[in-house]
């Protein structure tokens, strides 16, 4: 959390991070966090892991994305191993899940990840889902699915404004380059010209 940059925009998904990792499965459950790329979905998503684990090491936390949920889907499905799956997944005090507009169209992945997304909910375990849309914009998703999501704490990360874009550029000098320097003009025109995407603002 102490690297993110809270900006007018994004500072109720950063409140919202923050409380869910203060207390787990109880005020906001699940969390769905929408924006799009490279504006700290991922990141708050290290962040809530981070944090539970210093205040709670024996924390079961699993976060996957979608690519690597369905890959090990289908691994299990081979070695004939579903059953440990799904006991790997249902046992997490904490679900962290990446990029779940990429689900779509994976019907047996949309399948497992209903049953066990019921299993932590009812047992009031934290749920937390990134995704590029809202949950609504979801195609090729159940309905039972895109319900489950949009039915907690829907968060828009939104686009920062300049003055806390030009705030990221001091902090990543400060933090990845320390001794260098920029004059304030430099700083402004990078934060009006990469208005779009942290990550490329970063770069």
């Amino acid at each position: 959390f102490e690297t993110f940059v809270v900006g007018p925009r994004n500072n109720f998904a950063f409140a919202t991070a923050k409380a869910v990792a203060k207390s787990p499965g109880t005020a906001y459950n699940p969390v769905f966090l929408y924006s799009d790329v490279g504006l700290g979905k991922t990141h708050l998503l290290h962040a809530i892991a981070n944090a539970m684990r210093e205040t709670n090491p024996q924390i079961r936390i699993t976060y996957t994305n979608v690519e690597d949920f369905t890959a090990e889907l289908i691994q299990s499905i081979e070695s004939n191993n579903v059953a440990q799956f799904r006991q790997k997944h249902k046992s997490a005090d904490v679900l962290l899940i990446d990029d779940i507009q990429f689900l779509a169209g994976k019907e047996r992945s949309q399948e497992e990840l209903f049953h066990i997304f019921n299993t932590l909910f009812q047992s009031k375990r934290q749920i937390v889902v990134t995704s590029d849309r809202p949950p609504k914009d979801l195609v090729h998703l159940e309905k039972r699915l895109k319900s489950r999501f949009g039915a907690g704490v829907v968060v828009d990360v939104q686009t920062p404004d300049i003055e806390t874009r030009m705030a990221i550029v001091r902090k990543e000098l400060l933090q990845k380059h320390a001794g260098i320097t920029l004059p304030e003009d430099v700083v402004r025109a990078l934060a009006e010209r990469l208005d779009s995407n942290v990550r490329e603002l970063k770069g």
